[in-house]
C-alpha cells in the first residue's frame, strides 16, 4: 500500500475521543451511528499507513534509560546491544511503533515523576515525528501491592488482595480512579491491570496476592470496580490472565502451566471475573501462557490458540476490544516456537498487541514476512490496528495534545487527598486473624516495641525496607522502637540476636514472608513466644503465613510490605483504628490442607 504523509493536525482534526461504553472514560454508551462513524475516521488515518507502519502499531516493547533522546551511556550501548538502536526515539522510528512499556529498576525508565512525564513527552514527540503521525499508548504494570513500578512521588494504594479483604467496591473503584488519575497525569494511558485471576492455589507462584481472593464472585465485583475506576480517570484498563491463572503451582515465566479444570469448572471460576469486566466495558484483556485442555485439546499455549483467543474470548464471551499478550520474552509461550513465529501465531489467534517481544527485530521481520507471504492478510493487520486505534482515540491520545505538563504532574501526582484516600483504604483492608486473651491492641503500658523478622525490600525501593519502615510507623505513633531485620532465612545466630533484642521490651512484633513448612522463620517465631514477652505476628504477604506458626497469641495479615499499607497495619496494631478486613481466601491447615484453619470471610475486631 502507498505510505501517503499525514499531519498530525489531519489526524487530530479527523478524531474524536468516543466513549465505548458506560464503564468507558467519557462515561456514556457510542450509538451504533456514532462508533460507525468514529470508525470511518479511524479507518481513514489506517489507510494512509503502510504496511510496516501497521505491523508497528501492533507492538509494545521495552527499552532502556529515563530519557527517549538522551539516555545514559549505560542505557544506550544496552539498547545497541539488544535493541538494535540507541534510543527509544530511535526505536520508534524504525519501527513505526504503536506503543511502549515502562519498568522501573531494570530499564531504568522510571525515577520520579516529573523525569516520567519528560520521558513521556520525549515518546510522543518521536511517535509525531513518524510518515503517519499517531501518538503512542504507553503502557504500565501498576497493579499495586506488590507490584508497583512508580513508587516514589506516586500514591500508593492497596494491592488486589488486600483490595479484597476490605470488600469495598466503592475503596476498588476509587483504587483504580487515583491510580489511573496520576498515571493519566504522566501521560500513560494503558495499564495492565486489574488481575481477573481467581486463586483457588494457595501454592501459586505467581499470582498469589495479585488476586483479589478465591470466589470468583467476588473478584467479578472487585475487577469491574477498578476497570470502571481506571477507565473514568482516562485510562485504558486490561483484565489479566486470560483465560485464567489462578490455580497454576508454576510460573508461565519459567514454564508451560497447565489449568486442570473441566469446562464446568472453568466456566465456574475461571471465566466469571473476565465477564464481569466485559460488562464492565474493559478496553483491553491480557493472556496467559498456559496450556487449558478443556478448552483447546490440542495444548497450544492460550496465547497461540485460536479455540480460546478467538472462539471462546471473542465468540463467547462477546469481547471486541484489544487483545494483548502477555510478555512474550516468556518460557510459557517460547517452548514450542521461535520468536519470529510465536508474534505470527499470536495474531492468527486473535490477539491485537504484541508485548514485549525478546528480540523486536526478529519479531518484528516475522510478522512482516508474514504479511508479505500472504499468511497473515492485511485485512487482519487493519482489524488489529482499528481496535488499537479505538482505544487511543477513547483516552483522547487522537482528540487532543497528547502531551503531559510538569505543572499538571504536580497538582495531580501523590497529592495529599490521593494520600490520605489510601490511607483510609487500607485501614480498611488489615485483616485480624487471631487475638488470645485480647492481646492486641497494644495496652498503655506497652511502650517499648522490637520490631523483628523478614524485610523484604519495597517494591520499588530496595533502600527502604519492612522492618525499619514499620518501626519507624510505630514511632511516630509515640512508641519508643528497635528494630532488627533477620530476613526471610534466619540462620541460629540472627535467630540468637533476635531473642536477646527481645528482652526488656514490652511487646515485639515479628514479620514474615512467605512462611512455609521448611521456612527459618518458624524457628525466629517459635523462640520469640518462649521469651516469655508478648508476640504480635504480622504476615507481610500471604495469608498462608498462619498455618505454619502454632501459639502466635495475635495474627495479622497486610498482604503487602508497602508504606501505606505497613502504616495501616501499625494503627491497628495500636488501637488507633479496628481491623476491618475479611479473608478473600481460606486457609488451610498445614498438617491437612483438607481442613479450613480459618474460613474465606474471616475477620476479628476489636469487639469479637
Amino acid at each position: 500500500m502507498q505510505n501517503r504523509s499525514l499531519s498530525r493536525r489531519t489526524i487530530l482534526a479527523s478524531t474524536t475521543v468516543v466513549a465505548a461504553s458506560a464503564a468507558g472514560v467519557m462515561g456514556v454508551t457510542a450509538t451504533p451511528a456514532v462508533a460507525h462513524k468514529r470508525d470511518t475516521r479511524l479507518k481513514r488515518i489506517i489507510s494512509r499507513m503502510s504496511v510496516e507502519a501497521k505491523i508497528g502499531q501492533l507492538f509494545v516493547p521495552y527499552f532502556y534509560g529515563a530519557s527517549a533522546t538522551s539516555p545514559s551511556q549505560f542505557d544506550q550501548d544496552r539498547n545497541l546491544r539488544e535493541l538494535g538502536v540507541r534510543t527509544v526515539a530511535e526505536l520508534i522510528a524504525k519501527y513505526h511503533l504503536g506503543g511502549v512499556i515502562y519498568f522501573s529498576g531494570w530499564t531504568n525508565n522510571i525515577q520520579d515523576p516529573r523525569q516520567v512525564a519528560d520521558l513521556t513527552n520525549g515518546v510522543q514527540r518521536a511517535s509525531l515525528a513518524l510518515p503517519t503521525p499517531v501518538p503512542s499508548l504507553i503502557s504500565i504494570d501498576q497493579e499495586h501491592g506488590v507490584n508497583v513500578r512508580i513508587g516514589s512521588g506516586a500514591t500508593q494504594l492497596p494491592g488486589a488482595m488486600a483490595l479484597g479483604a476490605g470488600r469495598s467496591l466503592s475503596d476498588a473503584r476509587t483504587a483504580g480512579r487515583i491510580s489511573g488519575t496520576e498515571l493519566a497525569a504522566l501521560g500513560i494511558h494503558q495499564n495492565f491491570a486489574p488481575v481477573a485471576d481467581v486463586n483457588v492455589n494457595p501454592a501459586n507462584p505467581i499470582i498469589n496476592v495479585r488476586s483479589f481472593g478465591a470466589d470468583a464472585r467476588e473478584v467479578g465485583r472487585m475487577v469491574a470496580a477498578q476497570v470502571t475506576g481506571y477507565q473514568q480517570a482516562g485510562v485504558v484498563a486490561c483484565a489479566k490472565h486470560f483465560p485464567g491463572h489462578g490455580d497454576t503451582g508454576e510460573d508461565s515465566h519459567t514454564e508451560l502451566p497447565v489449568i486442570t479444570h473441566t469446562r464446568e469448572e472453568w466456566d465456574r471460576i475461571d471465566a466469571p471475573p473476565f465477564r464481569a469486566a466485559i460488562a464492565a466495558g474493559v478496553d483491553s484483556i491480557m493472556t496467559a501462557h498456559l496450556q487449558v485442555p478443556a478448552l483447546d485439546p490440542s495444548n497450544e499455549p492460550a496465547t497461540l490458540s485460536p479455540r480460546i483467543l478467538q472462539g471462546v474470548l471473542r465468540d463467547e464471551l462477546g469481547f471486541d476490544g484489544v487483545i494483548v499478550t502477555d510478555a512474550l520474552n516468556m518460557r510459557g509461550v517460547r517452548t514450542k516456537y521461535g520468536d519470529d513465529r510465536v508474534p505470527v501465531l499470536a495474531l492468527k489467534a486473535g490477539a491485537d498487541q504484541l508485548l514485549f517481544p525478546p528480540d523486536i527485530d526478529v519479531a518484528y521481520h516475522g510478522v512482516l514476512a508474514a504479511v508479505r507471504g500472504g499468511e497473515i492478510t492485511e485485512d487482519r493487520l487493519d482489524e488489529s490496528v482499528l481496535r488499537i486505534l479505538r482505544v487511543k482515540d477513547k483516552a483522547g491520545l487522537l482528540s487532543g495534545s497528547p502531551y503531559t505538563s510538569l505543572k499538571e504532574v504536580d497538582r495531580v501526582v501523590g497529592a495529599r487527598g490521593h494520600r490520605l484516600a489510601a490511607a483510609r483504604i487500607a485501614e480498611r483492608t488489615t485483616t485480624l486473624l487471631v487475638n488470645e486473651d485480647r492481646a492486641l491492641p497494644l495496652r498503655r503500658g506497652q511502650r517499648k516495641l522490637l520490631v523483628v523478622g523478614a524485610s523484604p525490600a519495597f517494591p520499588t525501593d530496595d533502600t527502604r525496607t519492612t522492618v525499619p519502615e514499620l518501626a519507624r510507623a510505630f514511632d511516630e505513633l509515640g512508641y519508643s522502637t528497635t528494630h532488627l531485620a533477620t530476613g526471610r532465612a534466619p540462620d541460629a545466630a540472627k535467630v540468637d540476636e533476635a531473642v536477646a533484642a527481645a528482652r526488656g521490651r514490652d511487646a515485639v512484633v515479628v514479620t514474615t514472608d512467605n512462611v512455609d513448612a521448611t521456612s527459618a522463620q518458624r524457628t525466629l517465631v517459635s523462640r520469640l513466644l518462649a521469651t516469655g514477652v508478648p508476640v504480635v505476628h504480622l504476615a507481610v504477604r500471604n495469608p498462608y503465613d498462619i498455618a505454619h506458626l502454632g501459639g502466635v497469641p495475635a495474627s495479622l495479615v497486610s498482604y503487602c510490605w508497602t508504606e501505606v499499607e505497613l502504616r495501616a497495619a501499625a494503627r491497628v496494631i495500636a488501637g488507633r483504628v479496628e481491623p476491618r478486613g475479611k479473608l478473600p481466601v481460606p486457609v488451610q491447615r498445614a498438617d491437612d490442607p483438607a481442613e479450613v484453619l480459618f474460613r474465606s470471610g474471616h475477620g476479628l475486631s476489636y469487639d469479637d
